[in-house]
């Protein structure tokens, strides 16, 4: 029906007949894969997307990225971009009984007053978050979650799950931002692991893994093939046009653009009906085509949530109502012995593989020796194991009844004694382990033990220490493998042609991961105290330090009684600071640090003046002086506090380029605000 068209007249035949053929696939595709009510047999539809090919193959001029045959087979990206979210992808705040339903409904309730809310409830599906951006009605980019503030650019990938729209109605916002849930059905995670078994491929564990696999694969025609879905759960902004008033009313205007809504989901007045909607489905959560870990519960009100706001990374106007963790029963076969980052010895169980709750568990974390007594846990035991969504697998108890007698108890000294003559020592170094007086746990006093030096390696690069992506384990193995790392100050001091020599790693990975390196000088304070790796201090210890410590030198001569000072600050955390910064390989390492140009001279601002202390910031847009994290540590340094969302409370919203919808709520708002400029001549810094 095509050949012999060449005139201007016959292309605009030929444009009308592809423009015909794109809506009529993509009407299909809407009624297979988002309404499941498909009008053609598949042979029907694969005729459609032939002529297409075909079509489009004739005339590749006339080929657009929203086609339907644009889907598949994309070439294969070579790594994956960063985007920054406009607004954070915030976690929610788990309620795992009806008491903390009600103790969040009772809180809510007094924050908003006599104001009347209802609520929306939906299944918390176990996939993979994603932000989906529309620009002029395209999708022009998909994301992760990632960390909540930056994600992944897996545009590609999340082009070819086809209940994703490629394009929307022109009454769509013209730039507006979508969140959903990406996840591989039970039927299609079962048919993969069967057809991945008869290719002799090791199986997935679970739904969630395989769809957050998938997605992150470096070739789209991967992606392409595994059968994955989506549901939309929230607009995450919108710029151009107003958009409705509710929550519900909103996944209901999404659904009229395009996008997949759960059936699922369910508009609720009172919370005894949000308990009614969450025993249901916690009686017939097998039945639903999806895992899913509990019911997400929002007010329904756009406004009450603009008002509510955030607490930390979670909104108060949400809550996950999390079902009961899944039990299993297995033997443990055997207790071994591992080595922490900062020469913990371990024990962990190995255990007959069981699946539980969808997930098969071959290990479980086992706390101490005390737990373990406490416990009554023996090898050969069959015993009760416990997991809860993102908990690791752990073990409740021993079914006693089914002992025969053969059990072993056991002894963590025994154990390490009946391995090595040198007795008791190190399972990987051999070094003579040491008790601390007053504590539980058994350590590896060696700070050069291999185990110890690639979890410290590891912990270093990790993305809330010093984010140096393509330092992950298996590349800190490989670096300490070579000999190009003893300790993670080497990392500064690393060549792009060492890198490269090292096997799979090209030059454009050994030049992203020098330029990853060369970027984390520039983390704040608090972050670099956390990535040291000090005993007992995690990261909100670490911000804790450095508002009460200006700088490294400051924190590294701080006595035992001015650490001890500090609220939250006990003398256990204080002895572990104190004794890292008299050791002499630590002082080293800080050293070489120091002549990295890790250490800048001056981290932070000094807390006797803080001239910001009481006023609130909110920052929006690409900054070009500062990443994000280096203007919220200044503003936390000079006495501000740094959050997420605009609110009544918020005293400045600082505008970068490409502003999001954090900048229509400050000026509906009445909220001032600043330029990049402006920001930093508040901070005192030359514009």
């Amino acid at each position: 029906m095509n050949q012999g068209l060449g005139s201007a007249g016959d292309l605009a035949k030929v444009k009308k007949s592809l423009g015909r053929l794109r809506a009529e696939i993509s009407r299909h595709n809407y009624l297979y894969y988002v309404l499941d009510s498909p009008e053609i047999s598949d042979a029907a539809y694969d005729a459609l997307m032939r002529e297409l090919k075909q079509l489009e193959a004739a005339y590749p001029q006339f080929v657009t990225p929203d086609s339907p045959t644009q889907r598949v087979g994309a070439a294969p990206v070579e790594a994956f971009g960063v985007v920054e979210h406009p607004l954070p992808l915030l976690s929610l705040g788990n309620a795992f009984s009806q008491e903390e339903l009600l103790a969040w409904y009772s809180r809510i309730s007094k924050i908003v007053g006599g104001q009347q809310f209802n609520f929306a409830c939906e299944h918390k599906i176990d996939g993979l978050a994603v932000a989906l951006t529309y620009v002029n009605g395209q999708l022009a980019v998909g994301a992760t979650r990632g960390d909540g503030f930056r994600g992944e650019d897996i545009t590609q990938n999340l082009r070819t799950i086809r209940s994703i729209p490629l394009s929307v109605s022109e009454e769509a916002p013209s730039r507006f931002e979508v969140r959903g849930e990406v996840f591989l059905p039970k039927a299609g995670f079962n048919k993969l692991n069967r057809e991945r078994a008869e290719e002799g491929l090791p199986l997935f564990a679970n739904p969630r893994n395989a769809a957050a696999g998938s997605v992150r694969q470096l070739d789209p025609r991967i992606t392409a093939k595994r059968p994955l879905d989506i549901y939309v759960y929230m607009l995450g902004y919108a710029e151009g046009k107003a958009t409705p008033p509710t929550h519900w009313e909103t996944l209901e205007y999404l659904g009229s653009l395009g996008f997949k809504v759960s059936p699922n989901n369910r508009l609720l007045d009172t919370i005894i009906e949000v308990e009614d909607f969450y025993n249901t489905w916690l009686e017939r959560r097998e039945s639903l085509p999806y895992e899913a870990d509990g019911i997400v519960v929002k007010i329904n009100q756009l406004d009450l949530q603009l008002k509510l706001g955030n607490v930390g990374h979670e909104p108060r106007w949400a809550i996950a109502y999390k079902f009961p963790p899944i039990q299993g029963t297995t033997v443990l076969k055997e207790i071994k012995i591992s080595v922490g980052r900062t020469g913990t010895l371990n024990p962990y169980a190995v255990l007959e593989p069981v699946s539980v709750g969808g997930v098969t568990i071959k290990q479980a974390a086992l706390h101490n020796e005390d737990d373990i007594r406490r416990k009554d846990i023996r090898e050969g035991d069959t015993v009760i194991i416990q997991r809860a969504g993102e908990v690791i697998p752990q073990i409740i108890g021993a079914v006693v009844s089914k002992r025969t007698g053969k059990e072993k108890q056991f002894s963590l000294l025994e154990k390490l004694c009946a391995r090595d003559k040198k007795c008791p020592a190190c399972p990987v170094c051999g070094s003579e382990i040491v008790k601390p007086e007053a504590e539980v746990m058994y350590y590896c006093p060696n700070a050069a033990c291999p185990a110890q030096v690639q979890q410290r390696l590891e912990h270093f690069a990790s993305r809330g220490a010093m984010d140096i992506r393509g330092i992950g384990e298996q590349m800190s193995v490989l670096l300490i493998e070579k000999g190009l790392v003893r300790d993670f100050s080497d990392l500064y001091y690393l060549t792009k042609e060492q890198l490269a020599r090292l096997e799979r790693i090209g030059d454009k990975s050994a030049n992203n991961i020098i330029t990853a390196i060369e970027n984390s000088k520039k983390r704040p304070l608090g972050r670099l105290i956390y990535a040291l790796g000090i005993r007992h201090v995690g990261g909100e210890t670490a911000e804790i330090l450095t508002k009460e410590f200006f700088s490294l030198e400051a924190l590294a001569n701080a006595s035992k009684e001015q650490l001890s000072s500090v609220p939250t600050i006990g003398p256990k955390i204080a002895d572990s600071v104190t004794a890292f910064f008299k050791n002499e390989e630590n002082i080293r390492i800080i050293k070489r640090l120091k002549d990295a140009d890790v250490l800048p001279e001056e981290e932070v601002a000094k807390l006797e003046e803080q001239p910001l202390l009481g006023q609130e910031f909110v920052i929006t847009g690409r900054l070009n002086r500062f990443t994000r994290q280096e203007a919220e540590a200044w503003i936390k340094a000079l006495g501000g506090t740094a959050k997420s969302d605009v609110t009544s409370k918020t005293t400045y919203l600082v505008a970068g380029a490409e502003p999001g919808s954090k900048l229509g709520r400050a000026q509906a708002l009445g909220i001032k605000q600043l330029t990049e400029d402006e920001f930093r001549r508040l901070l005192g810094k030359t514009a």
